[in-house]
């Protein structure tokens, strides 16, 4: 079944906002949880912008729910993921300059280093994912350097479904959309699991839910701008019901 992974970095930017205690991201994950998450994402960025380490520490102490650290391929954020061990850690491009992650990792580019950093976080017991575009090469790079996890980057196909007006059938977002599925093809029959995410929200979430094999989508700020008119249980359940209704319109009815 398919599974929800709910970004939290942002209950952080609002702490950071005033660099004081709250909003605490440990009790968000565990209201995200008791609302039906099935896991907690949380972006460790090099300058600290928001989740800080003490937050992961404590996520990794206190929950009881998966944990998906995104990071950087910098040997500090290695050395640190190595001793924290999340379940799952998620290599990221990340520029100083940008509001948000932008694009995926080049991985085809950078083979013989994040080679290594595979190797590294497998030997610690964590599972691997790399976030790239929909594109066949980075595919077989992930592939070729163990990764275990692609995770298509959602953008392209978010921005299109908002430029044209949320039309779902629209030439632009099916475009896109195919471009998803076809890389989550590619990504399974490379024996690697295709997880989604970035930008998807209320509106554009069920085409992505329904793409064939999709496992995980990784969704943050629209849920926590959810979270804060409705709480964070509600707003989790609100999108694990929609995801659920994409996935089950995609397999039809049952027998």
């Amino acid at each position: 079944m398919i599974e929800l992974g709910v970004n939290i970095d942002h209950v952080a930017t609002i702490r950071q906002a005033r660099r004081t205690y709250e909003p605490d991201p440990v009790w968000a994950a565990v209201e995200a949880h008791l609302g039906g998450a099935d896991g907690i994402t949380v972006h460790l960025r090099e300058d600290r912008r928001h989740i800080q380490d003490e937050d992961v520490r404590r996520l990794r102490e206190l929950t009881h729910i998966k944990l998906n650290l995104e990071m950087a391929a910098t040997p500090a954020m290695v050395d640190l993921a190595c001793l924290l061990e999340p379940e799952m850690a998620m290599l990221v491009p990340e520029g100083r300059q940008e509001v948000t992650t932008e694009g995926g990792l080049d991985v085809a580019g950078q083979r013989k280093t994040l080679a290594g950093v595979v190797k590294r976080l497998a030997d610690a017991g964590i599972v691997t994912s790399v976030f790239i575009d929909a594109d066949p090469s980075q595919i077989d790079a992930a592939a070729g350097i163990g990764a275990r996890v692609c995770e298509i980057h959602t953008g392209p196909y978010a921005h299109a479904f908002h430029a044209k007006g949320r039309d779902a059938e629209s030439a632009a977002v099916l475009v896109e959309l195919a471009k998803i599925r076809a890389a989550g093809d590619a990504i399974r029959a490379a024996g690697m699991r295709f997880n989604a995410g970035h930008a998807l929200n209320y509106f554009n979430v069920q085409p992505v839910a329904a793409l064939p094999g999709v496992r995980e989508l990784h969704i943050g700020h629209a849920i926590v701008s959810r979270a804060v008119f409705v709480g964070m249980r509600e707003a989790v359940r609100e999108m694990k019901r929609l995801i659920r209704e994409g996935a089950a319109k995609a397999s039809g009815p049952a027998p």
